[in-house]
């Protein structure tokens, strides 16, 4: 399969990282993650735009800048992403994942700012249309 923007490094990355602090069934927990971000970034209202402007409301404009910019990425914590999106979200996303609230807030905190970097090469973000093709061919 075809992967031109990297998003296999990413989760071959996070699972990496995962696989570091020990557990069975790191790849699952990874795929399970990745495909909960990117139902988020394809379903939530707005967009990846929309999805960002959460993050920017949270108060993490900066790191948002740097996702999306051709600078290095600043991480962000499970907490960030539990203020971001709230509790009732995240809790909707560990239910798609099979894992706890905080192992998904923490793996979207990983995750997310590698993928929105990926998505905006030269500091644009993807053509939505152009997003949901590729995503659906990804996860396929």
């Amino acid at each position: 399969m075809e992967d031109p923007l990297g998003l296999m490094d990413i989760v071959g990355g996070l699972v990496g990282q995962m696989g570091a602090k020990g557990g069975e069934g790191q790849e699952g927990q990874s795929s399970a993650l990745l495909s909960a971000a990117m139902n988020l970034i394809q379903n939530h209202p707005g967009g990846i735009e929309g999805l960002l402007g959460q993050f920017q409301q949270a108060g993490l404009g900066d790191h948002v800048a740097s996702w999306v910019g051709n600078g290095e990425n600043q991480p962000i914590s499970g907490e960030h992403v539990q203020a971001a999106l709230g509790e009732d979200q995240v809790q909707q996303l560990a239910a798609q994942t099979g894992l706890s609230q905080e192992q998904t807030s923490s793996g979207l905190a990983a995750l997310l700012p590698q993928v929105i970097d990926k998505l905006s090469p030269n500091g644009q973000l993807a053509e939505g249309g152009g997003l949901t093709g590729l995503l659906k061919g990804f996860l396929g």
